[in-house]
């Protein structure tokens, strides 16, 4: 496969219970551009995602990371992912600073003040002390989505990132896309509202789901 792209996939199956879901499915992507992933319900995007994420292992097809086979090249493609799922998966019983915190250290990030801005930068500098169960769900979303200030990571997985927001948290992921872009990151997202926040490619899953 062409190594001038970041991550491409060749005819991507894959198999649930025996049913198939989709099939054949090629797609690529290059540093700096955002693929959106489309289809009905059921289609299989987040299947898809998560296939990506290494999470799920596909019944035929071969996915390649900088031009390699991504079992060959995979705890560097992993070092370089970011994926953030459509449930924001952040503990209760903490506050942000704690979840973000604990987040971060994932991508090997132990600065606190790093921590303290991002949560910041997100809306979140009144609230960042105050256990989740206290915050708004829409609160909650921009603290999942706080690693987006913080991450290194390449290529960006990323599940409905907008749900739950409001408007001004709309913009603030819009902008956080735009600076990764900006540093020839990519994104591969699932999104029913407008993430236009930069060049822009769209795949319909519709095409190949059964």
């Amino acid at each position: 496969m062409p190594n001038d792209y970041l991550i491409s996939v060749n005819d991507l199956c894959f198999e649930r219970d025996s049913l198939k879901l989709f099939g054949d499915v090629s797609l690529c992507l290059s540093a700096g551009e955002i693929l959106l992933l489309e289809g009905p319900n059921g289609c299989g995007k987040t299947t898809l995602l998560r296939l990506l994420t290494t999470l799920l292992k596909p019944t035929s097809g071969n996915v390649y990371y900088c031009g390699e086979l991504l079992d060959k090249v995979r705890y560097q493609y992993l070092a370089d992912m970011l994926y953030i799922g459509h449930q924001s998966a952040i503990k209760l019983a903490l506050s942000a600073e704690e979840n973000l915190t604990w987040m971060a250290a994932s991508e090997g990030l132990h600065e606190p003040q790093m921590v303290r801005d991002a949560l910041q930068r997100m809306g979140l500098g009144r609230v960042y002390d105050l256990p989740c169960h206290q915050l708004s769900a829409g609160q909650m979303r921009r603290v999942a989505l706080s690693r987006l200030a913080l991450s290194r990571c390449r290529l960006w997985l990323l599940d409905e990132p907008l749900a739950a927001l409001d408007a001004e948290g709309i913009e603030l992921i819009k902008s956080c896309v735009r600076k990764h872009l900006d540093r020839q990151g990519a994104v591969i997202l699932v999104s029913h509202q407008d993430l236009a926040a930069g060049p822009m490619r769209k795949y319909d899953l519709k095409e190949n789901c059964f």
